[in-house]
């Protein structure tokens, strides 16, 4: 038997999980609006890397005879300003759902749901990943941001990534 609130949190994830692509899109939307078409191509496939994270989620919580809730996806903020917000808002939004895998892997070991907590454990660390690259790309345009051509070449970078 699943205990409820560990349920209830894995809901809440796979949630997150989504709104996360929906934050990406937004972002992609944005690059593509200021014709930055390689950082548009980098958070289209952010997007699509969350998506896959849902359906990770989502495939073990079948495994394991969750009761899955799909709730209302909440607008994501597109409100942006220049390369260097949108990154720093995506470094920011990666450590928050960094915090919610930690509390819900906490959460999953109070209840001793060690099944959970294995799986929750390869998930920070792709966080920990998701992390480090966004934080290495906002540094690079922070340390130049007097440099409207550092933000370009890295724009070209991602452009030409396969």
């Amino acid at each position: 038997m699943i205990d409820s609130k560990l349920n209830a949190g894995f809901n809440t994830q796979l949630n997150k999980e989504f709104y996360s692509a929906y934050l990406y899109f937004a972002m992609s939307s944005y690059f593509s609006g200021i014709n930055m078409d390689g950082f548009a191509k980098y958070m289209k496939d952010q997007a699509k890397e969350e998506l896959e994270h849902a359906q990770k989620i989502y495939d073990y919580m079948i495994l394991r005879r969750f009761n899955i809730k799909l709730e209302r996806i909440e607008e994501p903020d597109s409100d942006f300003s220049n390369a260097l917000n949108v990154i720093e808002k995506a470094y920011e939004h990666e450590k928050f759902v960094t915090s919610e895998i930690i509390n819900l892997s906490e959460l999953s070991k109070e209840v001793k749901d060690y099944m959970s907590e294995i799986f929750l454990e390869d998930m920070i660390m792709e966080q920990a990943e998701e992390e480090d690259k966004f934080f290495k790309i906002y540094e690079r345009i922070k340390y130049h941001e007097d440099c409207s051509s550092m933000t370009e070449r890295i724009d070209a970078e991602f452009k030409n990534q396969g």
